[in-house]
């Protein structure tokens, strides 16, 4: 029988918690007690199955999945540790070997001191609100369901993390095409999770190739969100290189960033349009982005005839309408392409296998391919503004941009036909995020001026 536990509610600061995980600074707002109490809450929610835990390579990550194994063990659940490994990995090894759940110990993009817990269901997504809702409860609930002796859980060890993923991976692209074009590569991985398949797919691609920490250790070489700000070094290192073609992944590999051979930093909202253009030149049928992502997809499906849908903000959100839709790709534009095929997660391989695969088979360079989308400048913007405040200055707001298509959806968000821009107010900080695209830039900055005026009254 299991016997409940009330933990002591300890003197610290509160860790930043979604419905679908959970990340602090390690030692300060993300503790062992923290970790604990956030894994006994998901163990009481989560399917049944052994529980796969896997990290990001950062440091902190090896101690903590120390504590989580014990941790789901005592909640009587058998545990896989697949040690380091990427985000989409977990969710194919989630589903390989029928598991109930995992857990991801990453901080994603933050600074080294941070650490994360990520949550996964049996399907080898990132659980849905209704179930990370549950998992909060529990949580703020401050109990945990701890078994006998005799019902300790198992834990071993995945001797094989990449074999199923880099297959799934493979099956979506021409290999052989890809082969005879022999791309010269630059692959930044930062010193995290994203090497070790990373150089597994570009082997087996037939590329040419270098790696920038491909160590897996963690010890970041730049600051690992991969924008324009960050890459600086690395788009001079691929011009160097001689490369065709550079990726750029963040620590947990669910994310992909490109700069072209001339060292121009295309970006992560070019990903998703990018693999959306070639998926769809060959397969019509539905696809899903968030409310945030850029107008570009709208135009790539528009000309290839495929409806398109907009999401919440999260992945957890483009995933559910993806399943609903019956989806054939979809993403966020933060670099995160999701192809069903492979799995409902955001996977930065996917958009590395993509990209090739268009270059070979347009014979195109990616810069050539990036500059025959249609352009859009998107800005994104915020400004301080407590929740309290927000609900009137969105008011304010429908009266003010009333020429526009206006949605609750997520936040507010304004449409016209060539442009749009949207507000939500921050879960974590007293800020709110103003993000507009348009044909051009300063209208684009126009926006967002307009939108911060109107809330300030």
């Amino acid at each position: 029988m299991a016997t409940a536990l009330i933990y002591k509610e300890e003197s610290v600061k509160d860790p930043i918690i979604s419905v679908s995980g959970l990340r602090g600074v390690v030692g300060e707002s993300l503790t062992p007690s923290v970790a604990v109490r956030y894994i006994a809450a998901f163990a009481e929610q989560v399917s049944p199955g052994p529980i796969l835990i896997a990290r990001d390579g950062r440091p902190s990550g090896k101690p903590l999945a120390h504590l989580i194994a014990g941790t789901l063990n005592f909640c009587g659940r058998d545990v896989i540790q697949a040690d380091i490994a990427a985000t989409p990995t977990v969710g194919v090894l989630t589903r390989q070997y029928q598991c109930g759940g995992a857990v991801q110990i990453s901080a994603s993009h933050n600074p080294p001191q941070y650490n994360g817990i990520k949550l996964m269901g049996a399907d080898g997504r990132v659980i849905p609100a209704d179930q990370g809702e549950s998992v909060l409860t529990a949580y703020h609930a401050n109990s945990a369901s701890w078994v006998a002796h005799e019902q300790l859980g198992s834990l071993t060890n995945c001797e094989d993390t990449l074999s199923q993923h880099l297959t799934k991976v493979l099956a979506i692209v021409d290999v052989a095409r890809i082969k005879q074009r022999k791309f010269r590569v630059l692959l930044d991985s930062n010193e995290g999770a994203g090497s070790l398949l990373g150089r597994r797919l570009l082997e087996t691609l037939g590329c040419e190739f270098e790696i920038l920490g491909n160590n897996a250790s963690g010890n970041f070489l730049h600051t690992p969100e991969p924008t324009a700000a960050n890459l600086q070094e690395v788009c001079a290192k691929i011009v160097a290189s001689g490369a065709d073609i550079g990726f750029c992944q963040d620590p947990d590999a669910d994310r992909l960033a490109i700069i072209d051979a001339a060292g121009r930093y295309i970006g992560e909202e070019y990903t998703v349009a990018l693999c959306l253009d070639h998926v769809l030149a060959s397969r019509q049928g539905p696809v899903v982005i968030n409310c945030a992502t850029s107008l570009m997809n709208e135009a790539i499906a528009k000309k290839h005839g495929s409806p398109i849908f907009r999401s919440s903000v999260g992945e957890a959100n483009v995933t559910d309408m993806m399943i609903a839709k019956q989806a054939i790709f979809g993403g966020e534009g933060n670099g995160g392409p999701i192809d069903p095929r492979v799995g409902y997660i955001r996977d930065s391989f996917v958009g590395m296998a993509l990209v090739l695969d268009a270059m070979a088979a347009s014979s195109s360079t990616v810069a050539e391919l990036a500059d025959s989308i249609p352009r859009f400048e998107i800005l994104k913007t915020t400004m301080p503004l407590d929740r309290e405040q927000l609900a009137g200055s969105l008011d304010r707001l429908t009266a003010y941009f009333s020429d526009a298509r206006a949605s609750r959806l997520d936040g507010l968000r304004f449409a016209w036909d060539d442009a749009w821009l949207l507000i939500r107010g921050s879960n974590t900080e007293p800020i709110v995020r103003i993000i507009a695209e348009s044909p051009a830039s300063d209208r684009s900055a126009a926006l967002c001026e307009a939108a911060a005026r109107v809330m300030q009254g």
